[in-house]
């Protein structure tokens, strides 16, 4: 499941994706029309930036906006960035793996239907981006 986080985290990346190349964004206005609360905003914008995904200007004329085409910036990175893994379970996680507690990973029926879950969530959400969320 997504949490509120990654789910905001997608509201103001699609709202910079829709104003691409015009200019950076005041962190007011995406907090206004996307109804994002400012303080939890400032916060994944600035986890955003961190990781390359948004950079940001100061002064007047400033705010944020994407570093790379919308077209480039591929959901799967931004749900492990914001959300954390994308497997529903620890034993098969990709990038997070651990293994869990009292399990055999070889004799075990639910590890080996979560991995089909797994492959085909990332089937998804690797090939797709940020403009492709655009409406």
């Amino acid at each position: 499941m997504l949490s509120k986080k990654s789910q905001y985290a997608f509201k103001a990346l699609t709202y910079l994706a829709e104003k691409y190349n015009k200019g950076p964004v005041l962190i007011s206005e995406i907090s206004k029309k996307k109804k994002i609360p400012l303080k939890f905003l400032e916060n994944i914008l600035l986890e955003l930036k961190k990781a390359g995904i948004l950079e940001s200007k100061k002064g007047k004329g400033g705010g944020y906006f994407l570093k790379k085409d919308p077209s480039k910036v591929n959901v799967a990175n931004v749900i492990r960035l914001v959300n954390g893994p994308i497997a529903m379970l620890p034993c098969v996680s990709l990038y997070f793996y651990e293994r869990c507690k009292n399990c055999d990973e070889k004799h075990c029926g639910l590890h080996d239907m979560m991995i089909l879950v797994r492959d085909a969530s990332l089937n998804i959400l690797e090939n797709r981006t940020l403009k492709d969320l655009l409406l």
